[in-house]
């Protein structure tokens, strides 16, 4: 097992590789880099003014605006346009800029964003509690809730219990989880109803000031409202692969087998149909932990004014940052292949007959 670990390990790196290579090829590609915004601005920003005096400034380039420099309607200065190049490192060719940007990667160095005065580490940091509470503790509760719901449908196959609770599942599946989650507000958040929960922050303001057991409180109450419409928004697909999963193993020879020897329900249930009906839902835990964690929760963090890294790397993208777009995208991309090799793990924990090595060989 040691040595199947470590070959998946060593494989992470060519599959970062791989990816950050696609993404800054698609990236060289697209119209409309920081250079070009930049430009768009300062041309904008001269015939906006009509000859108003400013000064715009960024990594040792000043600009001067004025009447007697007004260059709105003949375009800027070549060698501001190279020194604008060479302040977001346009100035060398793409191979360098990606060889450079993998050499810093390596130290785990993502360097300065573009538009925001801090580090990209400084900004994932920063933006990092608010993704992990929503996708911890979403995914945590979709799982408690549908895996035990799944089993129970599945032994209740055709029942009263059954029929209804498909019925709400299919509900719940229906309304997106931004649309739900705004009904959350007009009902629970002052929007006409009811004002029981905040709706912005993932803390209160005075949150320094409160005992321990009240930080605990104010946090999940913060919470409530959008982790319930991630919740409501993707636990039917899990509960629907649980049942299903445990409908086809109930169904099978060695379940008849285990009960004409006559162990109790619960017994064969457990001890036999768990491990092997619980193997497809444990594949799906990563992406799902992933979908949540970051793509999922972009919606959700915007109605609920939650600044997480969904929100910062959805801005990154539409302001060109690269910094922040490839620093998310490694790191994304990163935690997606440890959860996935975490998940291959499980898979030795629920049925120790699975030998990833063996079958590697």
């Amino acid at each position: 097992m040691l040595a199947y670990i470590l070959r998946r390990l060593l494989l992470i790196i060519p599959t970062l590789f791989g990816i950050l290579l696609i993404n800054f090829i698609i990236i060289q590609a697209a119209p409309g880099g920081p250079v070009e915004q930049m430009i768009a601005k300062l041309e904008g920003f001269d015939a906006a003014t009509g000859g108003a005096t400013g000064r715009i400034s960024g990594g040792g380039a000043e600009v001067a605006t004025g009447s007697l420099n007004y260059r709105g309607a003949q375009g800027l200065d070549p060698d501001l346009v190279a020194e604008i190049e060479r302040m977001y490192g346009f100035d060398k060719p793409p191979a360098e800029r990606f060889w450079i940007m993998l050499k810093n990667y390596a130290h785990l160095d993502f360097g300065q964003s573009f538009f925001r005065d801090a580090s990209v580490t400084e900004l994932i940091v920063e933006k990092m509690p608010v993704s992990i509470s929503l996708g911890l503790w979403s995914t945590l509760i979709m799982y408690l809730v549908s895996i035990p719901l799944g089993i129970a449908k599945a032994v209740r196959h055709g029942s009263a219990f059954d029929i209804w609770t498909s019925s709400a599942i299919i509900v719940g599946y229906a309304i997106p989880a931004f649309l739900f989650a705004i009904l959350l507000i007009v009902l629970f958040a002052g929007g006409s109803y009811w004002d029981w929960f905040p709706l912005r922050g993932l803390t209160s303001n005075n949150f320094a000031e409160m005992t321990l057991h009240e930080q605990i409180i104010d946090y999940f109450w913060h919470l409530a409202l959008p982790v319930t419409a991630l919740v409501i928004g993707n636990f039917a697909t899990l509960t629907l692969l649980t049942k299903n999963s445990f409908l086809d193993e109930i169904n099978k020879q060695y379940v008849v087998t285990a009960k004409a020897k006559g162990l109790s329900k619960n017994r064969v249930l457990y001890g036999h149909v768990f491990r092997n009906a619980m193997l497809l839902v444990i594949a799906g835990f990563p992406s799902a932990l992933i979908g949540i964690f970051f793509t999922g929760s972009l919606l959700i963090e915007v109605i609920f004014s939650l600044d997480g890294l969904g929100l910062l790397s959805f801005e990154a993208a539409i302001n060109r940052d690269y910094p922040v777009v490839f620093g998310t995208l490694f790191l994304f991309t990163l935690l997606g292949l440890v959860l996935k090799l975490i998940g291959d793990l499980t898979y030795t924990l629920v049925d120790p007959r699975i030998d990833f090595e063996n079958r590697a060989n």
